[in-house]
C-alpha cells in the first residue's frame, strides 16, 4: 500500500482520471440540475444529495464488477450486420429516454406547467429520483468502463469516482440556482440533454462522435448564454 501511495504514476493517474470523471459527470449533473430545479426549493437540495449518491453508489458498485462490465462490450447479436453489445442496448436505452424527457420538459416550458398540489409535488418528488436512478445507471457505465482503461487499481478508481461526485454536489447548488433565475438557461440546458441524448443513441448504434467536439459546442453555448445574462442585467442596471 506504502509503494502504491509512494507511486509518482499512481498519483498522476488519480489526477487524470479525477479530471475525466469530472468532465464526463457534467451531463449528470445537467440532468440533476435540470429535475431538481422542477421540485419545491424545500426539496431540491435533498433530491440532488440524493441523486448524487445514487451516482456514487452505482458506479462503487459496478467498480467491483469489473469483469462483468468489461462483458458488456462483448457482441449478443448482430442486427443488419451490426454486432449489439449489452453496453450499447444501455446506452441506446438512456438515450432514448433523455431524448423524451428533454422534449416533454421543453414542451412544458413553452405550453406551461399546470399547478399542482401539496400530494402530487411530494409524489414527484420520488418521481424525480427515480428518474435521476435510472439516467445516473446509464452514465455510471461509460464513466466506469473509462476508469477500467485508465488505471489498475481499483482504489485510484474508487478515490477518483468520489472527487469528482463531490466536486459534482458543490457545483450542483449553485447550477440549480442559476437555472431557476435564468428561464433560458434552463431551456439551453435541455438543449444539451438532447444532443447528449443524441450522442448516447449514436454510441449505442456504433457511431461514436468524439467527446471533445460536443464539449466544446456546449461551452461556446454556454459562453454566449453567459454574455446575454450579462447583457441584460446591464440593461436592467440591477443584479441577475
Amino acid at each position: 500500500m506504502i509503494e502504491i501511495l509512494a507511486d509518482t504514476n499512481v498519483w498522476a493517474s488519480l489526477l487524470t482520471l479525477t479530471a475525466m470523471e469530472v468532465v464526463l459527470g457534467i451531463d449528470n449533473l445537467v440532468f440533476i440540475s435540470v429535475l431538481a430545479s422542477r421540485l419545491p426549493e424545500h426539496q431540491q437540495a435533498k433530491a440532488r444529495a440524493i441523486g448524487l449518491g445514487l451516482a456514487l453508489l452505482f458506479r462503487i458498485i459496478m467498480l467491483f464488477g469489473l469483469t462483468y462490465l468489461i462483458a458488456l462490450r462483448e457482441p449478443e447479436f448482430v442486427v443488419y450486420g451490426h454486432e449489439i453489445s449489452w453496453r450499447d442496448i444501455i446506452l441506446l436505452g438512456g438515450g432514448l429516454f433523455l431524448l423524451a424527457k428533454a422534449t416533454l420538459e421543453i414542451h412544458g416550458e413553452i405550453e406551461g406547467h399546470k399547478d399542482e398540489g401539496g400530494g402530487v409535488a411530494y409524489s414527484g418528488f420520488y418521481m424525480v429520483i427515480a428518474q435521476i436512478a435510472v439516467i445516473d445507471m446509464v452514465f455510471s457505465v461509460d464513466s466506469i468502463i473509462t476508469a477500467i482503461g485508465m488505471t489498475e487499481y481499483i482504489g485510484v478508481m474508487i478515490a477518483a469516482v468520489t472527487i469528482a461526485i463531490a466536486v459534482m454536489f458543490v457545483a450542483s447548488e449553485p447550477a440549480t440556482r442559476f437555472i431557476e433565475r435564468h428561464p433560458t438557461t434552463k431551456m439551453l440546458a435541455l438543449s444539451f440533454l438532447i444532443l447528449i441524448g443524441v450522442l448516447l443513441v449514436a454510441d449505442g448504434m456504433g457511431f461514436h462522435v468524439p467527446r471533445g467536439y460536443v464539449y466544446f459546442a456546449m461551452g461556446f453555448a454556454a459562453m454566449v448564454e453567459v454574455f446575454n445574462v450579462l447583457a441584460r442585467r446591464a440593461r436592467r442596471g440591477g443584479t441577475a
